[in-house]
């Protein structure tokens, strides 16, 4: 179950947190990955990583918010059969602390860069005969979270786009869902910790888990596990939905 042998995957934001995570595990079950970050020395730790177990992989170092480069790595890659959309910035602020320059530079990565890669990836798919596109999403596009802002409304968008492309391409043989996590424990995570509140690590890490009634932040393998079932031949009657993998984060605090 959950073979992806002879596909071919692009990965956006894929050499860190929960993107790193789906680039390993669909190189893992036998996916060819394209790991597209605008980091390149995250790029290359995570292009290792897939080479030591025998995993196919390429390195696309590229800014999601340049269309034209978007475009040219995808026409260049040929064909994608698995898009997921996980690169993504986060913003601390509420509406009247969040600064134009701010929201404007949350909105180019989290919600037109989005839609640059959907851009590029949907002409590809439809030439090929279908595709899976996997969008990743938030809690915080469904409830709201304290100073939150612009972050908030960039992944009301990230949802709302999924559903438009599922409608869309439902007749090109395109399946499109999202995830919404929870707090997930990434390396962002320990270093807003660290930046924020110093001296007081362990504390705050203690609490922003506990804000999961499950008790604790969910592990980006966790994430990558859905994505993979969302992504494989298993899930093909599963199109237009939005899946909350977040500890009871919604539904057992609302």
């Amino acid at each position: 179950m959950f073979d992806l042998t002879g596909k071919s995957a692009v990965v956006t934001g894929g050499a860190s947190g929960i993107g790193k995570a789906i680039s390993l595990t669909f190189a893992r079950q036998g996916a060819t990955v394209h790991v597209l970050d605008i980091n390149a020395d995250n790029i290359a730790q995570t292009i290792a990583e897939i080479k030591e177990f025998g995993g196919a992989a390429f390195a696309l170092p590229c800014d999601v918010t340049n269309q034209k480069q978007v475009i040219e790595l995808y026409q260049g890659i040929g064909k994608i059969d698995i898009l997921v959309n996980s690169a993504g910035i986060p913003h601390i602020g509420q509406a009247h602390t969040t600064t134009e320059e701010d929201f404007d530079r949350v909105y180019q990565v989290n919600v037109k860069g989005v839609y640059n890669s959907l851009y590029a990836a949907i002409p590809l798919m439809q030439n090929q005969g279908g595709g899976v596109i996997l969008n990743v999403g938030s809690v915080a596009a469904t409830v709201g979270i304290p100073d939150r802002f612009a972050y908030t409304m960039t992944k009301g968008a990230v949802t709302s786009m999924t559903l438009s492309v599922a409608k869309d391409y439902l007749k090109d043989n395109i399946r499109c869902n999202s995830i919404a996590p929870g707090r997930v424990h990434t390396p962002f995570v320990d270093g807003f910790i660290a930046k924020n509140y110093p001296g007081r690590e362990a504390e705050m890490f203690e609490k922003l888990s506990k804000t999961q009634p499950i008790g604790r932040m969910a592990k980006p393998d966790e994430i990558s596990k859905l994505v993979l079932y969302l992504c494989s031949e298993e899930a093909s009657f599963i199109t237009g939905n939005d899946y909350k993998i977040d500890g009871g984060f919604v539904t057992l605090n609302t």
